[in-house]
């Protein structure tokens, strides 16, 4: 329950102020209670939302069950598919939506079913409803508030470090799973991103490289090691570790140039300094002397 507790605060708050009757219900629905009606005609008003054309919009999501006590029907009153329905049966096959990439994300989530109104989501036995259903409300208002594609589209799709092709071994195939849905996410919550580059079968080393923040970041080692390679460990026997990547030509002519500069601005810098006079020095405050001994 404490999972739901953070998760719910995530969520936006909801509010029932233009109608205080849906209130109770509403209530046990974010709580999970599952509906013994057809339908759960309250739904869910929660905090506003702004579109990608800069409309304020109220968002409400239904939950409506279904004859399969693991499934559940979650109607965000938008439209989902435009035409034909679609199914994604493990998370792979989800990494071609953002919306599905999102569910999966949802720790106990087995399959995702799109359908031109509703999304029908279908959980693991062991996982409960109360649990889940605080997450999978934030995924859907979070897709529909960054105005993404439903599906990506399939150059930019194939042109991803993370991109599945079909002369890649099984092992390859589960690393790029676990980075683009689990691995990636945690990483760009934290201002950078994580690029594959390439799995050594020998010796079982992945190699990666950490962009953004967390280039630089003092912890990436640790981000490396405790991170990512537990977690690949974890799932797949055949990697023994994950090491960063060695510089490519692009990065090393960006370094390079970088340097060239860095050398230039030295140089001016050098020739200003013998061009003016020595400054007298200063009598050192006798407070700062104080605070800093």
């Amino acid at each position: 329950m404490e999972a739901a507790a953070v998760a719910l605060s995530q969520c936006a708050a909801i509010h029932y102020a233009t109608n205080p009757a849906h209130a109770a219900g509403a209530w046990a629905r974010s709580a999970g209670v599952a509906s013994t009606s057809a339908s759960d005609t309250a739904g869910l008003r929660v905090a506003p939302w702004h579109s990608p054309a800069g409309q304020t919009r109220g968002m409400f999501i239904q939950t409506q069950p279904t004859p399969n006590p693991n499934s559940l029907m979650f109607v965000p009153g938008k439209p989902v598919m435009q035409s034909g329905t679609m199914e994604f049966g493990s998370a792979r096959e989800g990494m071609k939506s953002p919306l599905a990439k999102k569910l999966f994300a949802v720790d106990g989530i087995t399959s995702v079913f799109f359908g031109s109104d509703f999304v029908t989501i279908t959980k693991k036995d062991e996982y409960s409803w109360p649990v889940l259903k605080p997450d999978v409300f934030a995924a859907i208002m979070e897709f529909y508030a960054s105005g993404e594609m439903l599906i990506s589209d399939a150059d930019a799709l194939a042109a991803s470090d993370t991109a599945i092709h079909p002369d890649d071994s099984e092992v390859v195939a589960m690393i790029k799973e676990l980075l683009e849905t689990r691995i990636r996410p945690a990483v760009q919550e934290d201002g950078g991103d994580i690029v594959f580059k390439g799995f050594e079968e020998d010796t079982g080393m992945v190699q990666v490289k950490l962009v953004g923040a967390c280039s630089t970041c003092p912890s990436s080692t640790v981000t490396l090691k405790n991170g990512i390679e537990n977690m690949l460990m974890h799932y797949i026997p055949e990697v023994k570790g994950v090491m960063e990547a060695p510089p490519d030509e692009s990065d090393e002519e960006g370094i390079k140039a970088f340097a060239e500069f860095e050398k230039k601005i030295g140089a001016s810098s050098d020739e200003e300094g013998e061009a003016k006079p020595a400054a007298a020095p200063k009598e050192e405050n006798p407070m700062a002397a104080h605070l800093s001994n």
